[in-house]
């Protein structure tokens, strides 16, 4: 564990925020001050942290100061020195003798040095600022650079609002990581050079920056009493709905809950599918989905799937919009349709509409955004998006009933499709369509009934019966196929991996299911 012994001459906010979250273990053992009135002593106390004053005197020199705070901290063991607003210039006679030594700096260093930084940072009119954490030597905001954090400076800024914006979000964040790398022994100062060990350009890195820029002011969150508004990343060169002309003149804009279940929208139908597809999303769910020759026959599907949970949807397409399309989609009420572009005719059927928001995203380009996040309060969640789809190599036979190579494509198509239902997930589906969506039920047996209700009682011109059961997860015991056969289910595909696959398969053979293993799951939790 690295014990730290703070320096500091006024509040020693930093020290605080560093002993309350004890970055990476590290523990704040002694704080010195040469104030005897410091704030940091008494806060230090509250937290049952020593301290220790030692004031200079008006005619003493500095080496001489700094060894008599070397003789106040000779009876604590400590590993690492970090000053916080500690107003003094260190010598040799403290470097020397103390362990590496830390210090924070109000910019980004070796940018607006000094006493005044946020008056030099606002006089130069610069847009970006932030903290700087270094290494000290013997001179002035100077040394080897161990971490940075940015932040944006606003046009409305004053001093005031600087500082506490540096401070609340860049310094409370730099200094604690730069003692957590020091703690977890990663951390390699040599002459003018700090190295991390770990701190590479990888997928998940050590550190991430984001810069995004205020696309719209939307007219409310996902609630009314609550303000939203979309950024845009402006190097992504994936089609987005962000930026995405809106060709209906008039219309209003685009809602949170728009933007949210139109991206849902465009990453099941245009990044899944090359063969016509349509889908309907309905609060980023598929409410249907199918594949077809034409793309009007392939909307007609997958809206039959369930009409009633489509009104109020978003329509999603792969395939510039035809005017068929265009008269199928306009038959009941849709919020918006998403689409790589649009013929005339179909967009004179469109605009007919008031309120139909047509998206434009483009020309389909590949996927270039690999990762996708989650804000936390407090944090952020960071993974890989699924973009693993089974092959028929992939599949593992897991019963006595072989499936038919009809259902061995029903399953590939209901394993694209099951990706962006929510989990608990279920799909039923025949042929290249949907016939049933159970999704986010936090049983999967019951999924399994949403599905055949769905199926049974708000699909058009199709049943269960006969079709594939897609799960998104293993099925932790039988009830879940035995459910899906009484609805008429006669192949299934799932992960595998339950404690009682044995019992599953034992279950399908009896009604003679067949059944498959992807050896993957794909949960979709937001």
């Amino acid at each position: 564990m690295v014990t730290i012994a703070g320096l500091a001459s006024n509040r020693g906010r930093n020290l605080r925020n560093i002993a309350d979250r004890a970055p990476g273990g590290a523990e704040l053992g002694v704080v010195v001050s040469n104030h005897a009135d410091a704030p940091i002593l008494d806060a230090a106390a509250e937290r049952g942290i020593p301290t220790e004053v030692v004031e200079r005197d008006d005619d003493e020199s500095r080496e001489a100061h700094e060894e008599r705070i070397l003789d106040a901290l000779a009876d604590y063991d400590f590993d690492l020195v970090c000053l916080d607003g500690y107003m003094r210039v260190l010598t040799s006679t403290f470097l020397d003798a103390a362990p590496t030594t830390l210090n924070v700096h109000p910019s980004l260093l070796p940018a607006f040095p000094g006493m005044d930084a946020h008056e030099q940072v606002l006089e130069a009119g610069v847009k970006t600022t932030g903290c700087t954490v270094h290494v000290v030597n013997e001179e002035v905001d100077d040394g080897p650079i161990v971490t940075q954090e940015a932040v944006p400076v606003y046009g409305d800024d004053d001093v005031d609002d600087l500082k506490s914006r540096v401070l609340y979000e860049a310094e409370f964040k730099a200094y604690p990581r730069a003692v957590r790398w020091f703690a977890e022994d990663r951390v390699t100062v040599e002459d003018d050079t700090v190295t991390i060990e770990g701190d590479v350009d990888a997928g998940l890195p050590e550190r991430r920056v984001t810069s995004e820029d205020r696309y719209d002011t939307l007219r409310y969150g996902e609630n009314p009493h609550q303000d939203a508004a979309v950024y845009v990343d402006e190097t992504c060169e994936e089609a987005s709905v962000v930026g995405a002309p809106q060709l209906n003149e008039g219309a209003k804009g685009l809602s949170y809950n728009n933007y949210n279940d139109a991206d849902g929208a465009l990453n099941i139908i245009i990044k899944e599918f090359d063969e016509p597809a349509a889908a309907v999303i309905k609060h980023t769910n598929p409410a249907g989905c199918a594949t077809a020759d034409t793309l009007a026959e392939a909307y007609a599907d997958a809206l039959a799937t369930d009409p009633m949970s489509a009104f109020g949807g978003i329509v999603a397409l792969n395939r510039e919009c035809d005017a068929e399309t265009a008269e199928l989609i306009i038959d009941s009420f849709k919020e918006v349709v998403v689409a790589p572009g649009y013929t005339d005719d179909a967009l004179d059927v469109l605009t007919e509409k008031k309120n139909l928001r047509v998206l434009d995203v483009g020309e389909l380009s590949d996927r270039t955004e690999t990762y996708t996040e989650k804000a936390l309060v407090g944090g952020r969640l960071v993974q890989e998006r699924d973009l693993w789809t089974p092959t028929l190599d992939d599949l593992e036979v897991a019963t006595e009933t072989e499936p038919t190579d009809e259902q061995l494509e029903t399953m590939l198509f209901a394993w694209k499709v099951l990706k962006h239902v929510k989990s608990n997930g279920i799909l039923f589906a025949k042929g290249t369509e949907t016939v049933g969506v159970g999704m986010g039920q936090v049983s999967r047996v019951d999924a399994v009934e949403l599905a055949a209700m769905k199926a049974e009682e708000h699909a058009e011109g199709k049943d269960a019966q006969g079709a594939v059961m897609a799960s998104d997860a293993f099925f932790p015991f039988p009830d879940g196929v035995e459910k899906a056969a009484d609805a008429g289910i006669e192949a299934v595909i799932q992960p595998g991996g339950s404690v009682n696959d044995d019992k599953v398969i034992e279950a399908c053979n009896e009604r003679g299911i067949a059944m498959v293993f992807t050896g993957e799951r794909c949960f979709r939790h937001d």
